[in-house]
């Protein structure tokens, strides 16, 4: 667990899906994933792990998840409030995503992101990943283009 300012980080449990659920129709009112899927994620652990963040007061204000496939993990999501961005949040989160694809020997990372999400993209880019595809009308509705973006590890230190 990770506290910073009163911001708790750790990892995401059967009891906080209703939390994340409310959280993920906020942030992807077009698109959030339904209780079912929350429940299928945890479900598939420990290959994929989801942290949580909440503020002082208990409230979910971010989360992340990863799928450990081998040598490439897959980020499968990062999200993090309005009232909470541009705090660092988001970068710390794909940091902790990152630090666990290498501790299970992952030699690169992969996403998908909307291609129309500029904040998320310049996020990854930050972090040194880079376009790979293109998947034409991926998000629906809307036919909103998905970047598949990659970041190779190499061999980094895992920041703690």
């Amino acid at each position: 667990m990770m506290v910073a300012a009163g911001l708790v980080v750790r990892a995401l449990t059967w009891p906080d899906i209703a939390r994340v659920v409310e959280v993920e129709r906020e942030i992807f009112p077009t698109d959030p994933w339904a209780p079912e899927s929350w429940w299928a994620e945890l479900a598939h652990r420990p290959r994929r792990e989801y942290v949580l963040a909440e503020d002082a007061d208990g409230n979910v204000v971010a989360y992340a998840g990863i799928d450990h496939g081998g040598d490439v993990s897959d980020i499968m999501t990062v999200a993090v409030t309005p009232a909470a961005r541009g705090t660092g949040l988001g970068d710390r989160l794909l940091g902790r995503l990152e630090d666990a694809a290498v501790a299970r020997g992952a030699e690169a990372v992969i996403l998908e992101v909307r291609a129309d999400n500029e904040p998320a993209i310049r996020l990854y880019r930050r972090h040194g990943y880079a376009v790979i595809q293109t998947r034409r009308r991926y998000y629906q509705p809307g036919d909103i283009d998905a970047l598949v973006m990659r970041k190779l590890l190499g061999e980094q230190e895992i920041r703690r």
